[in-house]
This record gives structure tokens, sequence and C-alpha cells, in this order.
């Protein structure tokens, strides 16, 4: 069976002794999405978009530093503790998503208190923009020949020759594509419900999809830590675990406040 064949140079322009990556361009460019995505929902709902630029500094840093420490600590803690200046390489990659949200939802709260905005109401505003990043990071591993899945015969699989000559899943794209799909999702729900509706929903929806698709995908990964642990799990599941739990429990929750509020209104009636 002839597969697919990928060897695309993870490096778009050479520019002296700097270098413009896929991966980067990708990256930085979905932030920039996300903030064209910021400002049609500011706009929407009667809020200033001035400080979105402040805004969008906030969730760079706090997505790169708390991605940086997750994969540092989580997946190759040994050789970071060792060499504790290597994680201020970032250039050299190693970024984990899990960590990317948990600096997020940081830097959203840090901005919330500093500039005087609804923490929940943000949260989830964003949490629709950080499906697209979620999904161009996973397009940038894909240009990279990283996170690499586990070696099969099915038809869509892809050679990565610069790492072997073996076809394997193209796990990077499930992802991508999932994340996409995620937003339209999200998107359905925020046009299409009262906007303290959508506060309620939206973090509860992204949790849960989006670790639960993470989990399902680790099974077709290699292996990405470097240790082993007696679990059944990958890292990448024990992680995303207690996001699926708070996902469902969100939810959970946010239904209920819905079922009350229109059983109050009908009573009210």
């Amino acid at each position: 069976m002839t597969h697919f064949v990928w060897n695309v140079d993870p490096v778009l322009l050479h520019l002296g002794p700097l270098q413009l990556r896929w991966y980067g361009l990708l990256f930085v460019g979905s932030f920039f999405l996300g903030l064209l995505l910021l400002q049609y929902i500011f706009k929407r709902e009667g809020k200033d978009p001035a400080l979105l630029d402040t805004f969008l500094i906030y969730i760079m840093v706090g997505a790169v530093v708390g991605a940086r420490l997750m994969h540092c600590f989580a997946y190759e803690p040994s050789f970071y503790l060792s060499h504790p200046l290597e994680i201020f390489k970032i250039w050299k990659g190693g970024l984990a998503s899990h960590g990317g949200l948990l600096g997020s939802i940081l830097a959203v709260w840090l901005f919330s208190k500093k500039f005087r905005f609804d923490f929940m109401w943000l949260l989830s505003r964003t949490a629709i923009a950080g499906t697209i990043t979620a999904a161009f990071v996973r397009f940038g591993n894909f240009f990279n020949s990283e996170i690499l899945g586990k070696p099969t015969d099915l038809p869509w699989a892809v050679i990565f020759e610069r790492v072997d000559m073996l076809p394997r899943h193209p796990v990077q794209l499930y992802e991508a594509f999932s994340y996409l799909i995620l937003f339209a999702v999200m998107m359905l729900v925020y046009r299409n419900t009262k906007p303290k509706t959508a506060t309620r929903l939206l973090p509860g929806i992204f949790l849960t999809y989006m670790f639960t698709i993470r989990f399902l995908l680790e099974y077709t990964k290699t292996k990405q830590a470097d240790y082993t642990w007696d679990l059944p799990l990958t890292t990448g599941q024990a992680l995303s675990l207690p996001f699926i739990l708070i996902g469902i429990l969100w939810l959970l929750y946010a239904w209920r406040q819905i079922q009350k509020e229109k059983s109050g209104e009908s009573n009210a009636a």
C-alpha cells in the first residue's frame, strides 16, 4: 500500500542566523485570529475592544509560560531538574497543552482583576478563541514531524520521512480537526443562546470535549514522557482526567442553574 510521505522542512524561512518556523508562525498567528474573534465578540456584546491588545499579551505570556513549565516538569522532569537553565531555552521546543490552558486561565483571572472584567464572561469567550490556538498548535506539530502517532497500515497513514519510513497515524491532524469541530460547536452555542447561558455552558463544553478527545487520541500516540509509571495511562491521559471531570461537573451545574431559571420564569408568568 502506498502511503502519503511527509518531508516538509519545518523552517519556512532562513534569515541569516534567524529562522522562521512553521510552528512559530502558526502559534503566533492563532493568537491574532483569536484576537479578531474576540474583537467581534466584544463589539457584538457592547464591550470596549480597546483593551484586547493588552489582553493578547497576557494570554500569550500565560499560555507559553504555563505550557513550558508543564512540559518540563510533567514530561521530562529528570532532565530539567538536572539542567534548570534549559527551562528557559524555549526555542528548542517543548510545550504542553495542559499547562498552556492553566497559564491562560491564570492570565484571564489577572486581566479581569486589573481591568475589572467579569471573569466568567471573559473566560467563556476566550475559550472559543482557545480552540483555534489548540488546532493551529497541532498543525505546527505536523509541520515539525513531532508528537507522532503509532505505526499503522490504515490507508490515510502518513510516513514522516524526517523521522523514519514507518506509516503512522497522523494524530496531529486528528487533534487539529477535532478542535476545529469544537470551535464550530462553541460558536453555535454562543450565537444561539443568551449571553448568560453561553457564559455558563462554554467552559464546560470546552473542557469536556477537548480533553476527552485528547484522552482518546493518546491511544494512537507514541510515548511522550521520558519516564514510566505503574498506571495503565499515559502522562497526557492522566493530566486530562481532572479536566474532563471538572468539565462534566461544570456542565451539570450549569444545566441545573439554567433549569432553575426557566422554572422561576414559568412560575413568575
